[in-house]
This record gives C-alpha cells, structure tokens and sequence, in this order.
C-alpha cells in the first residue's frame, strides 16, 4: 500500500514591484542585451547629442552592461559565454567590469554643428566617461555646408535659417540637412569603426526617440531616429525625465541630473542673443500635453470631438472652450500631417500603450484629411454654443477622470509659442 502523501503549501512569495523608472532600466536593458546576442552583432553605436533622450539611451546601455557582469558574478554561464562572444574576450579573459565591457561594445558619438552648443558636447563627454563608453566627437559641417554648396551651384540660391531672415521652407530644409547627416554618419562608423579596431563583425545603430515626439511627428524622416532597434520608442518624454533622475543615483551617472535639468532643444537652428531653439515652442505643445493627447487618441479612442469635450472639462477653469479647440485642432492637423512617418518608424521596445508605431501595431490608415471638416465644424460649433449658454452646454462623452491615470500629470502645460507648419520635418 502506498503511503498517504501529506501536502503542504509552499510560503507565500513576496511579489516585488518595480517602479516605473526601474522598469526603463530593466526592460529595455535586457531587450538590448537579447538582441545584441542574437543578431551576430559585437556592439551598439549611439549618436549621443547630450540630450534627455540619447543620454536616456546610454544610461539604458550602462545599465545592460552592469546586468551582465552581474548576472556572471552570480554564475550563469550562458550570459558569460555570450559576453566573452560578443565582447570578442581571448585567452579565458571575461567581463567583470561594466565600464571595461562598455568600451568594447558601445560606441557613443557626438556629432555636433555650429549650432551645438559646448553645454551639450561636454554633458555627451562627461556621460560617455561615466558609463566607459568608446567616445568620438565629429564635426559635421563641412559635410552639411558640401551639401549646401552643392544646392548652391545647381540653383544658384543659398538657403538661410528664419533668424537670418529666410523662410520656413530654408529653415526647415538647413535643419533636416543636419539631422540626415548624422544618420548617414552613424551607420558608416557603426559599419568601419570595428574595422578600424580590428574587430569582426559589425555595430548596430540605436534610435532614440521617445513616444510624443513620434505620435507628434516631430521628426525628420531618416535623421537619427531612424536607426536599427530603439530602446525608448515607447517610452514618454516625461517618464524619461524621472528616469534620468533615478538613474543618475541608482546607476552611478551623475551627468543625468544636469542632462535632465537643461531644457529640451534640437539645436538645429543658430543660437542667437534673442533666440535659442526649444522644442516645446517649436511643437507648439508641450510634452505634458502630447502624452494626454496620446493617450485620449490611441487608448479611448477618442476622435476630436471626444476629445475636446474630455479636455473642456480635464482643464475647466484653466482654459476656455475656445482655447480647447486651438489645442485640439492643432494636435490633430500636426498628427495627422505627420503620420507618414509613423510607418517608417525605428522598430522599438514597447512599454507605453499609445505607442505611434502604426505600421505594426494600428492598422488604421496613415493618411487623413488634415483639414477635419466634419470634426472641426462640430467643436466650432460647441464652443459657439458654450459661448451662447454661459458655459453650461458642452458635455463630455470621453473617458472619466479615474481612468486615466493620475500620476502622469494633469496634461496642463504652459502653452508654448512659435508654432510652426504642421509639416515640419517632413
């Protein structure tokens, strides 16, 4: 006869959640090291502009690369057979120290203009030190002014930027110029600079554009978004921010705080007395608002209607209804001018559920009417009545305020100015 089997539970299990910001470290920092392994790749080249977004994508490279020496340290022989690979270590050597093992892998490049600024080139610098990154600094003029030379002697025009008195048409196409450069220039180093080394293999090239600038559209297509995988192309410009300030105590980069103070700009346009270049202006819309937007857009499906009847009353007592629509309306026509570039998107980790990467995961059509005739008539009119019957008249059939969540902010920010063509960066 068998033995009665007595079974016992098991102890509960202490579940640990992580906080948003460790979760941009982690889960991004393991999608890296899973595809670096799998690809045949020998590392990664970042075009580091010193910004919130590529210096996010570095710390997420550091982090990857303290995962490993961790991951060795506690034995797992799988991570260390593919780090003595990838790291191309000879004679027994390995990993056992994330900044040395950062130097074999990651290339960080700052290719700055006579636009950077020496704030952004020496915080790209200092970050680059910080991690153990292999760093090159390059001048891209003489390429772009080549460029220029050569539109110059076609049409026997020379383009100017807005401040020195040219169009939106020159301005935009002197600052796209910049931005293609810098592509061009990435996948030539991450193809040679191995070579360079005596190396095998290749480099693969990082994006780092964050979500709201891609559901905006506020890029230039094939500039340095466009890239090989992209680590934050789900990840809002806001939750970068927080990241950036966790990561500078919990990963060691201390750069981050000064990176993540410093406003965000493009630095595509000359830095005068009087004017220097802000993203938040040239969008006309500000980061809190883009990620309200996309959230009310993808998430609850909202339309414009929908949506300035949500917004009327997420921002009443701030913002009138009129002022609701001049925000609504410029969101859609900017979205909608724009969503050509959504298709051809860096391929990205997905962490945020508004993600604008259309072409595989939102199968709606990626051209619209950026007029909205119908939409925009209907929110003319129920500001028209809203003005007639004192406030009183316009109801919101959107989602709630409990479903969206709180700690993203109030999706109120200072409205910004100079807004330019809702084709830009086209």
């Amino acid at each position: 006869m068998k033995e009665n089997l007595r079974i016992f539970p098991s102890l509960p299990i202490k579940v640990r959640y992580h906080a948003p910001e460790e979760e941009i470290a982690l889960g991004p920092g393991c999608w890296l090291w899973d595809y670096l392994r799998r690809s045949g790749a020998s590392g990664y080249l970042l075009p580091l502009s010193g910004g919130a977004d590529s210096s996010s994508v570095a710390a997420i490279v550091g982090c990857m690369c303290q995962l490993v020496i961790n991951a060795i340290a506690e034995g797992d022989e799988q991570v260390k057979s593919d780090a003595i690979r990838i790291g191309q270590y000879t004679n027994g050597g390995f990993p056992t120290d994330s900044k040395e093992f950062a130097k074999r892998i990651l290339y960080t490049v700052f290719m700055g203009s006579e636009n950077s600024s020496e704030n952004t080139r020496e915080r790209a610098k200092q970050l680059s030190k910080e991690i153990g990154s292999w760093h090159l600094d390059v001048k891209i003029d003489t390429v772009v002014s080549s460029l220029i030379s050569l539109f110059c002697s076609l049409t026997g025009k020379t383009p100017q930027y807005k401040v020195d008195g040219g169009t939106n048409a020159e301005n935009l196409a002197l600052q796209n110029i910049q931005a293609r450069v810098r592509m061009v220039i990435a996948f030539l180093l991450a193809s040679l600079m191995p070579w360079v080394q005596t190396k095998a293999s290749f480099f693969l090239v990082l994006g780092s554009s964050n979500v709201d600038e891609g559901l905006r559209g506020y890029l230039t297509k094939y500039d340095c978004s466009s890239a090989d995988i992209n680590p934050i192309g789900s990840v809002s410009k806001q939750d970068l921010r927080r990241f950036l300030r966790w990561a500078a105590v919990n990963l060691g980069y201390p750069t981050l705080v000064e990176i993540e103070a410093a406003p965000p700009t493009a630095e595509l346009e000359p830095i005068r007395s009087n004017y220097s270049q802000l993203n938040e202006a040239d969008m006309g819309m500000t980061y809190e608002e883009l990620s309200m937007y996309g959230r009310l857009r993808k998430i609850f499906h909202c339309g414009p209607v929908s949506m300035f009847q949500h917004l009327c009353h997420r921002w009443c007592g701030r913002l009138t209804p009129a002022e609701v629509s001049v925000k609504v309306k410029d969101f859609f026509r900017y979205y909608s001018a724009n969503r050509h570039k959504m298709t051809t998107l860096t391929p990205s980790y997905h962490a945020e559920s508004y993600s604008p990467e259309d072409n595989r995961f939102d199968l709606r059509q990626f051209l619209y009417n950026t007029r909205w005739p119908w939409q925009f008539r209907k929110i003319d009119e129920l500001v028209h009545q809203d003005q007639v019957s004192n406030g009183t008249s316009i109801t919101c059939n959107g989602p709630t305020e409990t479903e969206i969540a709180s700690d993203h902010g109030s999706g109120m920010g200072v409205p910004a100015a100079n807004s330019a063509n809702p084709y830009s960066g086209i």
